[in-house]
């Protein structure tokens, strides 16, 4: 057998990697490790960590023959550079390409350290068709990010507003927690944070790995929504405050993809800028299988559904 089939399926990949980065353009570094990988496998890890540092940039300039990953990621460097009234934040999910595996809820309660009971992105299962032809489709649920929100009107104390780009916002300094925004809401995307924690009612376990007190500290560390740290502790903001998706706006500020866009293994969760005509989604958002949810209410979604 010749050496080249008796590669590892690993080596085999790596190998398939570094060729992809070379005909992206450039990329020196990968060449060389490829000529290494055998001999010098530290050394080879190491030319790898700088190659893909240089790969966004190769491949964003091969146009739509990116991974759209990269391609929304070109997208979102464009929209910061102009003014946040000229950007219109949009996602767009493909029905067709989810596959219920929750990882984008699981990798928003991670992000956002959400406490028990507040679920920002929920997957709501649905069963189609009539037996023997039944199927399931599964449809995630962000704040639909409204153009004329049900749930900013209701607010006593104008704690729940649009900002510029057209993101409702929760100032949780501001909120009394009446919950009048949840009730509104005609999507259910609000919950209210009651102050809960994973760790309540679990013993010590002393001598263990981890017992009540060390999950209890690492539960009351803040989070940073809105590019802000919250800390758990006492019954200080946002314990009692209704909360709600945001697109990510603390990532996506810093030049980041939300996150329930980058766990997404089916890319089936889009993120960008609809006035920039060449972003993904504004490609996406004029097709005739795209729908938006009770469109009928008059709320004007920003979140899209490719069916």
């Amino acid at each position: 057998m010749s050496e080249r089939l008796s590669e590892k399926p690993n080596d085999a990949r790596r190998r398939n990697f570094l060729r992809g980065l070379a005909g992206a353009g450039g990329a020196a570094a990968a060449l060389a490790a490829l000529d290494r990988m055998e001999a010098e496998p530290e050394q080879v890890a190491a030319s790898l960590a700088r190659a893909a540092a240089a790969v966004p940039q190769t491949v964003i300039e091969a146009g739509d023959n990116a991974d759209v990953l990269i391609r929304m990621q070109a997208d979102l460097a464009r929209a910061l550079k102009k003014q946040p009234a000229e950007r219109r934040w949009v996602m767009v999910i493909d029905l067709r390409k989810c596959v219920g595996c929750h990882a984008c809820a699981i990798a928003c309660v991670a992000e956002n350290k959400l406490p028990p009971g507040v679920v920002y992105r929920p997957v709501i299962e649905e069963e189609i068709g009539e037996y023997p032809n039944v199927t399931r489709r599964f449809i995630p649920r962000p704040c639909m990010q409204c153009e004329n929100p049900p749930c900013v009107p209701v607010c006593p104390v104008y704690a729940t507003y649009t900002n510029a780009e057209g993101v409702v916002e929760v100032n949780y300094a501001q909120c009394i927690g009446c919950r009048a925004c949840l009730t509104a809401c005609p999507y259910g995307a609000r919950t209210s944070d009651f102050g809960y924690t994973y760790a309540e009612g679990t013993p010590n376990a002393d001598g263990l790995i981890l017992g009540h007190d060390a999950a209890d500290d690492y539960e009351r560390a803040p989070n940073f929504e809105y590019g802000k740290p919250w800390p758990r502790e006492g019954h200080g903001s946002p314990m009692g405050n209704a909360r709600k998706c945001h697109f990510c706006l603390h990532r996506v500020k810093e030049g980041l993809l939300p996150e329930c866009v980058t766990t997404c293994i089916g890319r089936a969760t889009l993120f960008g800028d609809a006035n920039d005509p060449d972003s993904v989604v504004a490609q996406l958002i004029h097709r005739p299988n795209v729908i938006r949810l009770k469109e009928e209410l008059g709320t004007k979604p920003r979140v899209y559904y490719i069916v």
